[in-house]
């Protein structure tokens, strides 16, 4: 019989967030208490969009901002960027070097359909978001790059440099989903330095090593941290990097639909043609109240102020909440907060039994018996491309209170005491 469907469609992988994310629902629906730290978003009861980018997208409504906007965005928001670009990351752009797209994930997408061919290498760290999704349907080849916690979950260049050579694409994401980590100055620059040297030594006839560098929760940093970028950190970075970026996360604006790419003129003009023919468009009255909202430095300031503290407070109420638990002397460990809205922990309980007789083996395993037996949902490494079964998930603190998680500790701490080690 002939197949009913695409080869693509058949071989793609669906997403074990959102398999996760139907779980929990039910069993939120059928009355467990859960802590939901599963969910890469901001729950509404907890983050609210600034108030001048909410009242912005009501009045452009009201106003009749409500067809069809500018395939490549609304030149108002395109130049709001360049603008906010210039005064917060001293980076200069043109106007043309900015596509307004429906969020970031058509913005990845573009990019991908307008640099890689099929056979190309495309390089990523594991873990990462989605890349492992992206490559196939593109028709790359994935190269991976394993990274541990002794770098943040984030690639360094000498792990790097021997997967660029002759390589056409090289993803990075900073602050880091899922890890929660941010690249030092000195790290990203060793990348940027190993980017310039392999463009610098391919030859006329071949074609660049682009890096396509996910900034989404630039503006979400704490415990120090400062955010980076390539051409902030080498200028020559400019003609092969293409951000991601948006109001999505830095703004907690996630259903607003409102990002952007901004890189080589050449290359945004490819990107806008191609996602042009697909309509993804972000809704015009929400790119008028973005570029509002980015104009309005005093909002900004304002916004995160209140923002950033109670993301802090309630990754810092997680990793010390785990840190007591590593000193009771479970196998438990977490990473500092850093940046974005989430915090690596380990639950090392491969080999130990659950109370029913099962041993827990696999990360699969693990988040099971937590999420049933403590209510802690949260994402196994291998949902971003990690391999390893080490025990190591991302928890996000978007959704829940402070209060959730104190509920969550008595039982995550009972948890653990029913198991039993297998020797």
């Amino acid at each position: 019989m002939t197949d009913r469907l695409s080869t693509l469609s058949q071989g793609l992988k669906g997403s074990l967030i959102l398999r996760i994310g139907a779980e929990v629902r039910d069993l939120i629906a059928a009355g467990q208490p859960v802590c939901n730290l599963s969910v890469g978003d901001f729950g509404p009861s907890e983050f609210q969009v600034p108030s001048v980018l909410a009242k912005g997208a009501m009045r452009q409504i009201e106003a009749g901002e409500t067809y069809y906007p500018a395939s490549s965005g609304m030149p108002e928001l395109r130049g709001a960027v360049v603008a906010f670009y210039k005064k917060w990351l001293a980076l200069d752009i043109p106007i043309d070097g900015v596509l307004i797209v429906a969020g970031g994930r058509p913005t990845i997408y573009g990019a991908y359909r307008a640099l890689v061919n099929p056979g190309d290498r495309v390089v990523y760290p594991t873990p990462s978001w989605s890349n492992e999704y992206y490559t196939p349907m593109v028709g790359a080849i994935s190269v991976e790059v394993p990274c541990g916690v002794e770098t943040g979950f984030l690639p360094t260049a000498a792990a790097l440099a021997p997967a660029l050579k002759g390589a056409r694409l090289l993803v990075l994401n900073s602050p880091m989903n899922p890890a929660g980590t941010v690249f030092t100055e000195e790290q990203l620059g060793g990348i940027c330095d190993a980017v310039l040297a392999e463009n610098a030594r391919r030859g006329a006839g071949e074609r660049p090593l682009f890096v396509l560098f996910d900034q989404m929760y630039w503006m979400l940093t704490f415990g120090g941290a400062k955010h980076f970028t390539p051409p902030g950190l080498r200028p020559a970075m400019a003609p092969y990097t293409v951000f991601v970026d948006g109001i999505s996360k830095s703004f907690a604006a996630t259903g607003m639909r409102v990002g952007w790419a901004v890189g080589p003129v050449d290359v945004i003009k490819a990107m806008g043609d191609l996602l042009g023919h697909v309509g993804a468009w972000a809704p015009r009255a929400e790119q008028l109240a973005a570029a509002e909202m980015l104009g309005d430095t005093q909002a900004i300031r304002a916004f995160h102020e209140a923002v950033l503290p109670a993301i802090e407070e309630r990754l810092s109420l997680l990793a010390e909440g785990i840190a007591e638990l590593k000193r009771e002397g479970f196998p438990v460990d977490s990473t500092p907060p850093r940046g974005a809205i989430y915090l690596s922990a380990q639950f090392a309980l491969n080999g130990q039994q659950a109370p029913d007789g099962t041993v827990l083996t696999t990360n699969e395993e693990i988040r099971r018996y937590l999420l049933h037996s403590a209510g802690l949902a949260m994402v196994p490494f291998q949902a971003f491309g990690a391999r390893d079964e080490t025990g190591w998930f991302r928890l996000s603190g978007g959704a829940v209170s402070p209060a959730d998680i104190r509920a969550l500790m008595p039982r995550l701490r009972a948890a653990l005491q029913a198991l039993i080690k297998k020797r």
